[in-house]
């Protein structure tokens, strides 16, 4: 197929060059039709529009020279390199290949004119006093050649998988040659220059092809015109694919729990507090929403400690009254234990048929479990990703209760849509996190979602003192800590994060345990971690409840969901190698009896500003939404949104920490176009997703 039979609409492998195996490659990239390759930006350039000649080159730029041949030699020594000793008019230039092959050597004899471009650093040995090129580019040229020197600067691609610069840069060639063929929806002149953006096409064109003489700080400055004119259209399509499907979850049938439970105020009755204001203001939203017709997708945020089960709990005794069963799904098993030991202490008393699907029960307590599921005797039933397996199979699903998922994604929707399927409606869902995520993100990323936020904790909760410790003063702390265990209180210990390897981690993790072991013998000391079997992790968790155990190390497998009221001091190590935002949910472990608590950050020197001024913030404040919206300055969203390490967050320009002021733009933006251009909305998103709906997935 020729190139004039493509348009931006076509396959990859309509492209010269791409088979299967490229295609395969490309689509890991999000590159599935031509147009993609528009979207595919260059990381840098390299300006090959002028000849520089040797005795002007300056140390550690990029330059083009064309030079002369005077001898080519191959050198031996730790690296075989191919020396080539060059010369212009002004001056000798040494080039040292690294890589070459019999052929490539015979190519470079004496005379030979070369059309080289690398970066100048300065010549060693023999070659000593004079310019050098440490394996550049290098063209050889036939005897009476003439160079012909382009007008714009040469895009430089990232490696993708293996596929270099060079094909990548002739495909976007091809992309911008269709480009110019087709129309493109855009925004009118008054609202791009009002905004400080560029036309797209124009955009595109100038980051693709700019004109010699541009600076390249300018084209990929986040404040360029081109720049921020790409970084919007990739948000738009964001936005509107979820604004859509908030459409679409407000199109499906769900079971209308409009019978209130009179077991609501059996409830409250247990607690030794009532419910605080921001409480019962959720509570109201939710039970609004479980009325409607439609399913909730609602988000529920509160900082550690607020009370958010206690809310769920009441969404669930509103399930039950109107007939239907409830699951509340947790990410480690840890969490979903002690779900179920406030289910039996709060709703079992009520007469609600609580079930616990774990990996630690039987078979045959299994069969009975799944039996109770299918005849609705289990009324909530509390798990893992387990929920969701082929023979669990429930009798009326009308509500989904998701904890600590930072990101309850499509997949997940449509299993739980799949075990809701002999109702012939659509399951409720409640997701809750207790990592605050500040507005702007929340709008922007949740936009699928409804927010509800508890902003305030229960009264009555004495702040944790916080409190920085450099790794010198260990002894002054294990000394600390044997006073305080007299008193009958308990310590976690937790160890630093090793993002590559949970063995890593958990190895780490055992040293600090053997220190501690025989700096504080007497003690009653245990370890925890995430490659111990789960049985194993729950009797640690259940001595360290019963004070059976004094003090805990742990990795951060104790982030959520262990809730111990007699421990009052956390010690973090290496507390430099964590987020704003586990630090605070770790520190959220204690702070929870009657005594005072305290948090020590354990650092070690010398600190970084910026791991500086992370401890700083959580030392200051106890505000988890304060501590956010400086973890967004500080880390950017994708850590805050916990999709760094997992990939969910599928973006291929938006960079949310350098992006992150125009996400409001853009969010009111796409309501706007939804609602009044919906067939401009309709193009934004055909020119990012294509056939690949998927990417809208964050």
């Amino acid at each position: 197929m020729t190139d004039k039979a493509i348009t931006l609409h076509s396959d990859v492998q309509a492209l010269p060059g791409v088979g299967p195996a490229v295609a395969q490659k490309l689509g890991k990239r999000h590159i599935h039709q031509v147009a993609d390759f528009l979207f595919l930006l260059p990381y840098k350039y390299q300006d090959r529009t002028r000849i520089t000649a040797v005795n002007d080159l300056i140390y550690g730029e990029y330059a083009q020279v064309l030079v002369t041949v005077e001898r080519a030699r191959v050198q031996y020594g730790r690296q075989r390199s191919l020396v080539i000793d060059c010369y212009d008019d002004s001056g000798f230039l040494t080039v040292r290949l690294f890589h070459f092959s019999k052929a490539q050597m015979k190519l470079f004899h004496a005379n030979k004119r070369l059309l080289v471009y690398g970066q100048v650093v300065q010549g060693l040995g023999q070659s000593s006093g004079r310019w050098a090129m440490m394996h550049p580019e290098c063209s050889v040229l036939k005897t009476g050649e003439v160079v012909k020197l382009g007008d714009q600067l040469t895009p430089v691609y990232p490696n993708t998988l293996g596929i270099g610069s060079n094909k990548l840069r002739h495909w976007a060639t091809v992309a911008l040659s269709c480009l110019d063929k087709e129309s493109l929806g855009d925004f009118p002149d008054s609202f791009l220059a009002k905004h400080h953006l560029s036309p797209l096409k124009q955009a595109l064109r100038a980051i693709h092809q700019p004109r010699a003489g541009q600076k390249e700080n300018d084209l990929l400055d986040p404040q360029s015109p081109h720049l921020r004119r790409v970084v919007l259209d990739e948000l738009l399509a964001k936005q509107i694919g979820m604004l859509r499907k908030k459409a679409q979850t407000q199109q499906s049938d769900a079971f209308k729990l409009t019978l209130y439970s009179d077991k609501q105020g059996q409830l409250l009755a247990q607690l030794p507090f009532t419910l605080t204001a921001a409480q019962r203001r959720v509570v109201d939203e939710i039970f609004t929403d479980l009325a409607k017709p439609h399913p909730m997708h609602r988000l529920l945020q509160g900082d550690v400690g607020s009370g958010k089960t206690l809310v769920a709990f009441s969404a669930v005794l509103q399930a039950v009254a109107n007939g239907l069963q409830s699951v509340i799904m947790t990410p480690t098993e840890i969490l979903s234990e002690q779900h179920l030991a406030q289910a039996k202490k709060l709703l079992k008393p009520l007469g609600v048929g609580v079930a616990w699907l774990s990996g630690k029960i039987t078979a045959r307590q299994r069969r009975q479990l799944l039996g109770q599921i299918a005849d609705g005797t289990a009324q909530v039933i509390i798990g893992t990703h387990a929920l969701f397996q082929d023979d669990v199979v429930y009798q009326r699903l009308g509500l989904a209760v998701i904890d600590e998922q930072h990101r309850f994604g499509v997949h997940q929707r449509l299993l739980l849509k799949e075990k809701a399927q002999n109702t012939g409606k659509v399951p409720h869902i409640l997701v809750m996190t207790a990592t605050p995520i500040p507005r702007t993100l929340a709008m922007s990323f949740y936009a699928d979602l409804d927010t509800s936020v508890i902003d305030e904790l229960p009264p009555g909760r004495k702040p944790i003192e916080t409190v920085l410790l450099s790794d010198g003063r260990r002894d002054e702390l294990i000394e600390r800590i044997k006073a305080l265990v007299t008193t009958g209180q308990q310590v976690y210990w937790v160890c630093p994060l090793i993002e590559e390897s949970e063995m890593l981690q958990a190895q780490a993790a055992e040293d600090v345990y053997q220190h501690l072991l025989k700096a504080m013998p007497e003690l009653s000391i245990t370890l925890l971690h995430g490659r111990q079997k789960t049985d194993e992790k729950s009797q640690i968790i259940a001595d360290f409840q019963s004070n059976k155990v004094q003090l805990l190390v742990s990795t951060t497998v104790i982030e959520v969901g262990v809730d111990v009221p007699n421990a009052t001091l956390m010690v973090i190590e290496n507390a430099e190698r964590f987020g704003l935002a586990q630090l605070h949910q770790l520190r959220g472990r204690v702070g929870r009896g009657s005594e005072k608590s305290y948090c020590v950050l354990l650092y070690q020197q010398p600190l970084s500003q910026t791991a500086r001024q992370r401890l700083q913030v959580i030392r200051n404040s106890h505000d988890g939404f304060e501590i956010a919206k400086e973890d967004l300055k500080i880390r950017g969203a994708g850590e805050i949104l916990g999709t760094k390490q997992t990939g969910e967050m599928t973006f291929r320009i938006v960079d949310l920490q350098r992006d992150v002021q125009m996400l409001s733009m853009a969010y009111k933006l796409a309501q706007q176009l939804m609602a009044s251009k919906p067939q401009f909305a309709d193009e934004i998103v055909a020119r990012w997703v294509g056939e690949n709906e998927h990417y809208l997935d964050v």
